[in-house]
């Protein structure tokens, strides 16, 4: 049986003060704990240099003290419905850079995605727009619930981007409304907000 060492600090600065084994190993497989591993890659994204040289977005992000103890981050997740969805630390403040409880909730991988910004993939155009085989017009595309959904091709970038934000906006408004966890849908609402007064800037632009 593997067992961690819970005396020693996790990249240096969290505290694993668990009563129970958090890696076991059963018939050959080794289990661990979900809370642990949501705290474990939490850490990760924040404390890793291997981790961040490869998404560097997460660089300068950081976990609140109380967090850094796994007991309160467990106490904190266990009153969460968290089944099936991921920490997000955004949703509710955008640009937050902080993962602690008053700023962090569960959300569903959909969403997630969605809400994602992919500036490091995307390259010269906007979220949702790309340019196939470098021709003269723009396609608009969106993903959701891991389909594509083709909105169309433009011959402007500006149209094509206010298709795309067109849809992303219908998306969290409906999301939001279906939501039945309170604090999460208001987020959705107010991320909804957001995309629409983007659309409005970019309607606005010469």
């Amino acid at each position: 049986m593997k067992i961690f060492k819970r005396n020693k600090l996790i990249y240096g600065v969290g505290v694993n003060d668990a009563d129970y084994f958090v890696n076991t190993t059963v018939n050959g497989k080794q289990v661990k704990c979900l809370f642990y591993q949501t705290w474990i890659d939490m850490l990760t994204r924040c404390y890793s240099e291997k981790y961040q040289n490869k998404r560097p977005t997460y660089i300068g992000c950081t976990v609140s003290d109380c967090w850094l103890v796994f007991s309160n981050f467990k106490k904190w997740m266990e009153l969460k419905d968290f089944k099936g969805k991921r920490l997000d630390k955004d949703l509710k403040f955008a640009s937050n850079r902080v993962y602690s409880p008053d700023k962090c909730m569960f959300v569903t991988c959909a969403i997630n995605n969605l809400l994602t910004n992919h500036a490091a993939k995307r390259g010269l155009y906007p979220q949702g727009v790309d340019s196939p085989n470098n021709s003269v017009k723009y396609r608009a595309q969106i993903s959701f619930k891991g389909k594509f959904k083709h909105l169309g091709f433009y011959t402007t970038v500006k149209s094509a981007e206010m298709a795309y934000l067109t849809a992303k906006h219908e998306i969290v408004k409906q999301a939001a409304i279906d939501e039945p966890d309170q604090e999460v849908s208001q987020a959705l609402h107010m991320q909804a907000g957001l995309i629409f007064k983007k659309l409005q800037v970019v309607g606005a632009l010469d």
